[in-house]
């Protein structure tokens, strides 16, 4: 088959990127279509990304647009609706707020039927009324400009979810919202994670310098800033990797204890992990939340915000804790529960963590999306 890849933007790398190098390298010769694209701005995945085929769409094509591309995302079923893709086979569309599921395929004739799969990282979060980086609708022309073209985009993004021939959602949470704001059934396929092979290391109440670790865009949906309150609290030694347009602003916050890491490499981020005493994570209606697995794959325990697909992984007393409020108190009441483990049982908490963290593997993620694409390509 002649394979495409269609990926709603490239300009920076998160989990919705690692879906697609992994997608990537299961067709290493498929071209990949996007909107914008920054190399620069993927970090040291840039090595890998930058000898792809990437395509930009028209939209990429113009400068103005592909550095200020927000604005103009009322452009969104014309850049996909002239996408023109008849040369292929099979499509795999990865999307979420950009909405790339919307390609239409033609289906030439005299020629095989076109297979679209689209892998659904979420429903565009601005439309349903989910928390976004920006909280734009206080700001009263934004919010008369994004409540008019929303209207219109909902109406398309419906459009648009019917297009493909199979919907795969990245988790539980997902597929529930597919199936509310489209109607339509998928299959879960939880994402890849990066993960050690080895065995986690041993870890005692007696490590240097204890201390709690956060892995986030530093964006108000994230709500890191009661992490960082909650810590100052209790003089809470608390590491946080990640950048945003908040950083400035939570850097206000911090107190002593806090160290504000930035962008650091893979290497870098497992050391922070395998010594972290726990992972705290406070996001809102998350989809599913790869860096909380990740931890656990290092033998972290999550402390997290009972909310979107977390309540899927992180199992109460077992692999970790959730605290219902989005509150300091309740956040350190979760962290106190914790500490207040013997050895023994934080111990057993930690295999649990990297039992749970094994199930979202990279080979386990191939193997069943090449399970499905064969099963539809028959």
């Amino acid at each position: 088959m002649k394979v495409a890849i269609v990926h709603d933007q490239l300009r920076e790398f998160g989990g919705a990127e690692r879906v697609l190098m992994s997608i990537k390298t299961l067709f290493p010769a498929a071209p990949v279509y996007t909107t914008t694209f920054d190399l620069d701005s993927l970090g040291e995945h840039k090595d890998i990304i930058k000898d792809w085929d990437v395509r930009l769409t028209w939209f990429g094509k113009i400068p103005l647009l592909n550095q200020f591309y927000s604005p103009f995302r009322f452009l969104t079923p014309l850049i996909w609706e002239h996408l023109n893709l008849n040369e292929f086979d099979l499509v795999i569309s990865s999307t979420g707020s950009w909405m790339c599921k919307g390609v239409i395929l033609h289906h030439p004739v005299g020629g095989k039927k076109q297979i679209h799969i689209s892998y659904i990282h979420h429903p565009p979060r601005y439309l349903y009324g989910y928390q976004t980086a920006i909280e734009w609708q206080k700001y009263w022309p934004i919010k008369l400009y994004g409540t008019i073209v929303n209207h219109f985009l909902r109406m398309w993004d419906f459009t648009a979810s019917q297009r493909p021939d199979y919907l795969i959602a990245n988790s539980i949470e997902t597929q529930k919202r597919i199936e509310k704001f489209y109607r339509r059934t998928s299959t879960v396929i939880y994402p890849p994670v990066s993960i050690p092979e080895a065995p986690i290391t041993p870890y005692t109440a007696h490590h240097p310098t204890p201390y709690f670790i956060t892995v986030s865009r530093l964006a108000r949906a994230k709500h890191v800033d009661l992490l960082i309150k909650a810590a100052n609290t209790e003089k809470i030694n608390l590491h946080i990797v990640g950048i945003g347009r908040d950083e400035e602003y939570l850097k206000s916050l911090a107190g002593p204890t806090i160290s504000f890491l930035g962008n650091i490499t893979d290497k870098q981020l497992q050391v922070e992990l395998q010594g972290a005493r726990a992972f705290l994570f406070s996001a809102v209606d998350e989809e599913f939340g790869i860096a909380p697995i990740e931890a656990m794959g290092y033998g972290a325990p999550v402390i997290a915000f009972a909310s979107g697909g977390l309540k899927e992984t992180v199992k109460e007393g077992i692999n970790g804790y959730l605290f219902n409020e989005l509150e300091v108190g309740s956040i350190l009441h979760s962290i106190s529960r914790m500490n207040s483990l013997t050895e023994g049982e934080y111990t057993q908490m930690r295999k649990n963590a990297r039992k749970e963290a094994e199930q979202y593997s990279e080979e386990n993620f191939k193997r069943q999306f090449m399970d499905f694409v064969k099963s539809k390509t028959k």
